[in-house]
């Protein structure tokens, strides 16, 4: 079972959550990162379907 560098999965979403709100170019990233962790949530959903669960919050 090879994780790569991050200790356990809740790592690895940090760190992909930090990086996609951190793609704002305007610096107001804060206000809107919500648009854009959606997506992606849903798209890490489908690329690893079985490995990666979606919860609510």
């Amino acid at each position: 079972n090879a994780r790569g560098h991050f200790p356990n999965e809740a790592a690895a979403m940090k760190c992909l959550y930090l990086t996609t709100r951190s793609l704002d170019p305007t610096g107001h990233g804060r206000a809107r990162w919500v648009v854009r962790w959606k997506p992606a949530l849903n798209a890490f959903a489908i690329t690893f379907a079985g490995r990666f669960e979606r919860t609510t919050h």
